[in-house]
């Protein structure tokens, strides 16, 4: 009885990492689709949220396995930036998924940390691989890309198959406040840089970013902010001259 409840609590755990895998392998398409809705509010440019709900489903579902076998039959068309990400990204990391859920996995800590590190290879291929050099032999911008990708990626495997044949730790605890309000903070100063200036968007930004700590003094946090948005108020647009909106739009106007 002990065995069967062990290995009904090692297959809940595989379930688990593999549904996680699962929501990896759409992460791009889930941000992009968080970031359109801000085109609904003027904030940003881009394809609306139904426009990229559509392309992405028809991508996965229709484009890609398409594409795979034009591929196979010698059709050389080039398939569109939707269709690629799901060849080159998404569809290795579902398949990674549905064999965690039949694999024992000694040691998660180097199975996750290196299906993770593969992730961000196949992302860096895929965003790279419409520069020149990318393909054969041919030599151009993208060549040093899928060579440090294609490197991580085999690195990574290695690493994740370490956490299959090896014992090692489990998954330790992670906090996902700090990076949570972190990312939050850069896509807010991303979606309102236009509207409300550079003046508010840093500002707001630093502090939801100082949301990620609970130690956190305030009248100090608002003191640095204020300090660093004069910064890269002086900086941006003076000394380096890049054409940023100072302040809120409807000011101005």
């Amino acid at each position: 009885m002990a065995d069967t409840m062990g290995h009904s609590a090692t297959a809940t755990r595989n379930t688990s990492v593999a549904l996680g895998f699962c929501l990896l392998a759409i992460a791009p398409q889930i941000f992009e689709f968080i970031w359109s809705i801000g085109t609904i509010f003027g904030w940003g440019v881009g394809r609306g949220p139904a426009t990229v709900v559509i392309s992405h489903a028809t991508a996965l579902l229709v484009g890609a396995p398409g594409a795979l076998f034009g591929a196979l039959g010698g059709d050389t068309k080039k398939a569109s930036s939707d269709v690629m990400l799901a060849l080159i990204y998404s569809y290795p990391l579902f398949a990674v998924a549905i064999v965690t859920v039949f694999m024992t996995i000694r040691s998660a800590q180097d199975y996750v940390g290196g299906v993770i590190l593969m992730a961000l290879a196949l992302f860096a291929l895929w965003a790279s691989s419409d520069l020149q050099g990318m393909r054969g032999f041919s030599f151009g911008a993208g060549t040093a890309p899928r060579m440090f990708g294609g490197l991580l990626v085999a690195l990574s495997a290695g690493i994740a198959l370490t956490g299959l044949l090896a014992e090692g730790a489990a998954l330790a605890h992670y906090s996902w406040r700090g990076p949570m309000f972190v990312m939050a903070s850069i896509l807010f100063f991303a979606l309102a840089i236009r509207p409300l200036g550079l003046v508010v968007s840093a500002f707001v930004s630093f502090l939801i970013a100082a949301l990620g700590s609970h130690e956190t003094r305030w009248l100090e946090a608002a003191i640095v902010g204020a300090c660093l948005t004069l910064g890269c108020a002086l900086l941006f647009p003076y000394v380096l001259g890049l054409p940023m909106p100072m302040f809120p739009r409807f000011l101005i106007q």
